[in-house]
């Protein structure tokens, strides 16, 4: 390097790691600006200062940039600027989408082998030794071309600086499509050892991608699909989905599998309706989704003409036209020019979708998606990416809502108790609960047989005793909790029992009964992204059922309806088989109120909360009350 007549601006390096921070030094000596380090940075047997953790701290040192290590490099079509250690196809262009990727072998497969994805930029970001998923997200939010960004991740090393990317994405109207592994406890654990990721908790990702609006794919095909369909720039129009099929056989499927995704057909209009009757062949409904295929009689111009109407419905949001693809993978010229003719001047999104995809080697799907039409391959895969399209849709229009503001005097007062290590026991903790408004059960303690008798008296039967004794933070495991508890004589032999096997200190409140659900209300602090709110079906059935949101706090009553709506069994609190309903409204104030909790006063650090269980919150036809409070306080690290 010392023979270039200036310094160099990027070096690639594509040694062997032994040989790797000699000519690491050469670069830094000399005044490179940046490198792609294409190799993991492992030396066998290794023990003491890590070679990858010495690149990066004299990188660091000398404000060089660093793509990798354990990369494939990157691509910036839109600048002509290829620095990858493999071939690529020939004919790849500039386009809207941008990609980011932990996997080397992910960023291939989408673009070595999908001439349907163009790409601004491209990266194989690796281990990420001081670049990270954040910064090459906010480069391309900079660069107008970029519609889309797609991400294949295993972990966010930057919380604070991808939230904040997320955030500028989302203001900026740009979708952000995940593929986020690590969601199972050996996925974690593999992606841990393949890039030395912190994998994180995934309800923790969960909640961030629901505050900024990523949408979450489970599959590559799923992300693949989900990329071309926004890349194809147009936004879906209020309403839902319309589609027209060849086949009534697959017509029924889509039904079926849009119910799965839940995405709705549109109601159209009785004179869209109308039309159809007038324009289809004798005995075809005029329905949605429209099985158009009659005679195959002058079917070009039925197709055309439904499809057009269709398209045009106000209550229209998108539009597919569903059919097989023929020999050779082609499109037939006759269901491509329905999407040319009379439909585009919809201006809503339109897509060709195919059942299956075998051998083939047409470049009909080519050029349709690259003129706007994108050819999807999959009816599931269209169907996950139609619904985050009308995810994105709705986001627009999400009414943000106003947080409570924190109360100041209990901020502070619960700020000065943390700074005691001594732990919280249940009164304690509900006393929390109390101060930031969420509402909680009448109790009292008490230690001795008077004093159990006194706190009965006040709070009236039938009661619940529990045990209050240190230590114990699932009573009912230890056998711990009584309830239904109606008389004196009853209450003295339970008493003697718990306190006999457990210790004589425990806490009284009154049973509450009626029709009732009980709910869960949860904070944990992420070490990556601070406190995440969880809302769940509580009761003692609350890990087996495991119907969970997670949010990033603080939210309002108006978001935490949207949270409690997604909720797979959201109908309980409706009331079921002539219960009454329940009380919706005080569960969404208690969980905002609860939210702000969380945010004030959650987190990793000393003199934090670290966690909060707060099951069961108990929901009525009028009001909602918190029995049970667990409290955890962040220790500080060792």
């Amino acid at each position: 390097m010392d023979e270039l007549p200036a310094p160099p601006e990027h070096v690639v390096f594509a040694l062997a790691d032994s040989r790797m921070e000699a000519s690491f030094d050469d670069a830094l000596r000399v005044g490179a600006k940046a490198a792609t380090i294409l190799s993991p940075l492992m030396i066998e047997g290794e023990t003491g200062s890590l070679l990858k953790d010495r690149v990066r701290d004299k990188a660091n040192a000398a404000g060089m940039v660093l793509c990798g290590a354990n990369c494939m490099g990157f691509y910036n079509f839109l600048d002509g600027v290829r620095l990858c250690g493999f071939e690529t196809r020939e004919n790849l262009r500039p386009g809207p989408i941008a990609l980011m990727t932990h996997s080397g072998s992910i960023f291939g497969a989408l673009i070595d082998c999908e001439e349907r994805l163009d790409f601004s930029i491209a990266v194989s970001s690796g281990q990420e030794l001081n670049v990270t998923l954040a910064d090459y997200i906010d480069y391309a939010l900079t660069r107008p071309e970029t519609r889309v960004i797609g991400l294949f991740m295993e972990a966010a090393r930057d919380g604070a600086g991808f939230r904040k990317a997320l955030a500028k994405a989302a203001a900026r109207n740009i979708p952000v499509v995940a593929l986020k592994v690590g969601r199972t406890g050996k996925s974690a654990e593999l992606a841990v050892s393949h890039s030395g990721a912190l994998v994180g908790d995934d309800g923790a990702y969960e909640a961030v991608f629901d505050a900024y609006g990523v949408h979450r794919v489970h599959s590559v095909e799923e992300l693949a699909f989900t990329l071309m369909m926004f890349a194809q720039g147009r936004e879906a129009a209020a309403g839902g989905l319309v589609s027209i099929h060849d086949s009534g056989g697959e017509r029924g499927l889509m039904l079926d599998l849009a119910d799965d995704a839940n995405v709705p057909f549109a109601e159209l209009a009785p004179e869209t309706l109308q039309m159809l009757a007038d324009t289809l062949d004798p005995g075809l409904p005029p329905v949605n989704p429209l099985d158009a295929w009659g005679t195959g009689h002058d079917y070009e111009r039925i197709f055309s003409d439904c499809f057009s109407a269709m398209m045009h419905d106000p209550a229209t949001a998108l539009g597919a036209v569903v059919v097989d693809r023929a020999m050779k993978g082609a499109v037939p010229y006759q269901y491509s020019n329905i999407l040319y003719g009379h439909a585009a001047e919809s201006g809503k999104p339109m897509f060709l979708v195919s059942n299956h995809q075998g051998s083939g080697e047409s470049t009909d799907a080519v050029r349709l998606t690259r003129d706007g039409y994108p050819v999807i391959d999959s009816v599931p895969g269209f169907l996950r990416g139609a619904r985050a399209l009308l995810d994105h849709r709705d986001r627009q229009s999400r009414p943000a809502g106003t947080p409570p503001q924190p109360p100041a005097r209990a901020v502070a007062d619960w700020t000065e108790r943390l700074k005691t290590p001594a732990p919280f026991d249940e009164a304690e903790g509900l006393a929390l609960l109390d101060s930031f408004s969420v509402p909680v059960v009448a109790s009292r303690k008490a230690r001795t047989v008077p004093e159990v008798l006194d706190a009965a008296s006040r709070l009236g039967y039938p009661l619940v005793l529990k045990t209050a004794m240190p230590g114990i933070a699932h009573k009912s495991d230890v056998g711990g909790v009584r309830v239904g508890i109606d008389n004196e004589a009853a209450l003295l032999d339970a008493y003697a029992d718990m306190s006999a096997r457990l210790g004589p200190l425990v806490l009284l409140a009154p049973m509450v009964g009626g029709p009732k659900v009980e709910m869960l209300l949860g904070m944990v602090a992420d070490a990556q992204f601070g406190p995440i709110v969880t809302i769940a079906m509580g009761g003692v059935h609350a890990e087996l059922l495991h119907d969970r949101v997670t949010a990033l706090p603080p939210f309002s009553s108006g978001e935490a309806l949207r949270l409690i709506g997604k909720l797979k069994l959201r109908k309980l609190l409706d009331g079921l088989r002539g219960e009454p309903a329940l009380d919706i409204a005080a569960l969404c104030e208690a969980a905002s109120n609860f939210s702000v909790l969380a945010a004030a006063l959650g987190g990793t650090g000393p003199g934090q909360i670290a966690a909060i269980d707060v099951n069961p919150v108990i929901v009525r036809p009028s009001g909602v009350v918190a029995v049970d409070a667990l409290v955890e306080i962040a220790r500080p690290s060792e």
